[in-house]
């Protein structure tokens, strides 16, 4: 998949098309001579062995351009191989791009980004917040679905949010793999404004997503909670009133005989 786009790789490609059709019109042209000569002898110039000549020189002529046309583009430099790691990215999105087409491939996507995530930042001081970060982004996301008319920007915002805190962590972990390397109070000094600068964002998100679900509630109560309790009011009180009406009319009287 990652060779599909590599220039190098196209490069030998063609040139293995050019040579594989330069052979072949090299034997084409190898079987109508040998043809001609065979059979030119035997019946005389005729008009099949004009055709004969005809196509061994036109067979001729092909290979002739199919092999100046090889040698041209082998004189070509080839492009550089390209870089393992621009091809590993290349590979990776190709990749995700399949799993996304599948069937709840986006949720499979998105859970080994967060075991990912999750491998990177094992043992530093951002993981507490990031996993209430993880909760609330998940949180966040089976609200989006729900948050509409004004609300709507904010599922914009919440996602733009949540990769900017991400990043963060990440860069607050990094600043603290190097501050274990070779200490430093300067870099000491500056992961902890890090952490402190993550987590305060976090809890900013978490109160989003708080509000959120406030929102998702309050939007839903009138047409789901008040329109359902109506429904099922006026469903008890027909039923109340045709089991009365059966109680009268078996109590109405004795059966007429």
């Amino acid at each position: 998949m990652g060779a599909a786009g590599d220039p190098r790789a196209k490069h030998f490609r063609r040139l293995h098309r050019l040579r594989r059709s330069a052979r072949g019109w090299t034997v084409r042209a190898g079987l109508f001579t040998g043809a001609a000569a065979v059979l030119l002898p035997y019946h005389g110039l005729g008009l099949p062995d004009v055709l004969w000549a005809a196509a061994a020189g036109g067979s001729m002529a092909m290979a002739g351009l199919r092999w100046t046309e090889a040698r041209t583009f082998a004189a070509l430099p080839a492009p550089p191989p390209p870089d393992p790691a621009l091809a590993a990215e290349r590979t990776r999105r190709g990749l995700e791009a399949v799993v996304r087409r599948l069937p709840a491939g986006e949720g499979a996507l998105e859970e080994l980004r967060r075991q990912r995530d999750r491998i990177r930042l094992r043992g530093t001081a951002v993981v507490p917040a990031w996993q209430r970060l993880d909760r609330a982004t998940t949180t966040m996301s089976g609200l989006a679905g729900r948050l509409g008319g004004p609300a709507e920007p904010a599922v914009a915002e919440a996602a733009v949010a949540g990769r900017t805190l991400r990043e963060l962590a990440e860069r607050a972990a990094s600043v603290e793999r190097a501050v274990r390397l070779a200490p430093d109070e300067a870099l000491t000094r500056a992961h902890v404004e890090l952490v402190t600068q993550f987590e305060a964002g976090v809890a900013a998100y978490e109160q989003l997503v708080v509000a959120a679900a406030g929102y998702v509630a309050e939007d839903g109560q009138p047409a789901a909670g008040n329109a359902a309790v109506s429904r099922l009011r006026e469903a008890t009180d027909l039923l109340r009133g045709i089991a009365a009406g059966l109680a009268e009319l078996r109590t109405a009287g004795p059966p007429i005989s």
